[in-house]
Parts: C-alpha cells; structure tokens; sequence
C-alpha cells in the first residue's frame, strides 16, 4: 500500500545536520496520523551522511559522484511511492510545518503546489546577503519572462506535487543543475497541470550549497530550457 506522503530530501555533506531534520520532520508527520515515507538521496557525499540518513530512519539512495541537487530530487521523486511527493531542503529553510498550506491549496485540485518567500503573507525569518538576494530577483525576471511567467518564485526548495504530476515532470526533467526547479514548473505548466503559489516560513541557513557561481550558471540554463522545449527533447525522454 502506497503512503499518503512522501518527503525526498536531497543531501551532499549532510551528515551533521540532516538527523537533526529528519527527526523533525518524522515527529511532525507523525503527529498528523498520515503514512508517509522519508527518502533520503545521498548526492555523493564525502561524509557519513548515508549512514546517518539510515540510522535516522529514512530510506536512503545514494549516487557515487555528484550529480547535482537536479538529479538528486528527480531520483528520488521518481524512486518515491506516496500519493503526494515532498521535495524539501535538509536545512529545512522552510519549517516543516508549512506543509499544512501547501497541503490545503492541493486539497483545493491543484496538482504542483510550491512555496513562496516573494508572496504577501510570506515571513523571511533569516535574509540572504543583498548580493544573493540582488542575484535572486535578477533570476527570477528571466525566469517570468523566458520559463514560467507568473510565479513570483521558483527557488524555493519547498514544492508538492500529486504522484501522477511528478511522474510526468521528472520523467521528462534533464537538468541536473540549480535550474531544475524552473525546468520542472516549466514542464508541469507545458503538460498542463495546476500550479498554486503559497507563502511560507523561510530562514536563510549560512552554510547554503548554492554558490555565486552555481546561481550564475543558472542563467544559461533558461535558454536550454527553451531550447529543449523547441526541439521536442522533452517529448523523446
């Protein structure tokens, strides 16, 4: 029997930090009574963060190089069981706890409900350094006018999808890289399912995987994005 809920929680040298998300994110599931699973995929860590995902209690998948975290949540959406699939950070920049909005836009017939730190109502507990939040803003005006028009912000590492929509979208995802979550809200628009925007919580952690350099490669990756879409490479997946 398939649980109710998957969480994929991607992870590359996590082992410090991730038992302690774990633990937070299995108490708060299992005070709401749902079945649900907890999928760790191990990115190529250089650490122990394998074995502490295992010890916490979480199904673990576990690449030997790095890949990139665009992989490593297509793997494990792809590889999840649940009627709905969780894709969050294991920083858990935005608490666990905001599941219950996404949950409840979903409950509503949305089919990819994502959160958002750009929507009134949104509560930014830890703000980015200005230059990331400069280069974040810069990112999303290519994003509404290349990719997805319309969604305020695509970066956030905290979306829900149904079973069936993350089938579609991570069967046909390519990029491996930080463009992954405009990719699939590209996708999950082009195949026609409803997407909701939710404010959440969110805290910036300081020991953030993303880099100056990695958000600048992002750019280029609209236009393959485009470019992909343009070619039909999507469809030939």
């Amino acid at each position: 029997m398939e649980p109710a809920l998957s969480v994929v929680v991607p992870a590359f040298d996590e082992a410090e930090r991730l038992p302690r998300t774990l633990e937070r994110i299995a108490a708060y599931l299992r005070r709401t009574g749902e079945t649900y699973e907890l999928l760790v995929v191990d990115d190529g860590s250089r650490d122990r963060t394998a074995e502490r995902a295992a010890e916490a209690g979480a199904a673990v998948l576990r690449s030997e190089v790095n890949r990139g975290k665009g992989h490593a949540v297509r793997r494990g959406m792809l590889a999840a069981g649940g009627a709905r699939r969780l894709m969050t950070d294991a920083d858990l920049s935005t608490p666990i706890e905001e599941l219950e909005r996404l949950r409840a836009r979903m409950d509503e017939g949305y089919d990819v409900v994502i959160g958002s730190r750009a929507l009134p109502g949104a509560r930014i507990e830890v703000r980015q350094p200005w230059y990331r939040e400069s280069m974040g803003r810069l990112f999303n005006r290519f994003v509404r006018a290349l990719a997805v028009p319309g969604v305020m912000d695509t970066q956030c590492g905290f979306k829900l999808f149904t079973a069936r929509a993350a089938r579609a979208v991570f069967g046909a995802a390519r990029l491996d890289g930080f463009s992954f979550d405009v990719e699939a809200l590209f996708l999950a628009r082009r195949m026609g399912y409803r997407i909701a925007e939710v404010p959440v919580v969110w805290r910036n952690d300081a020991a953030s995987r993303v880099s100056l350099l990695g958000g600048f490669v992002a750019f280029p990756d609209l236009l393959r994005i485009r470019a992909n879409a343009w070619t039909g490479r999507y469809e030939n997946r």
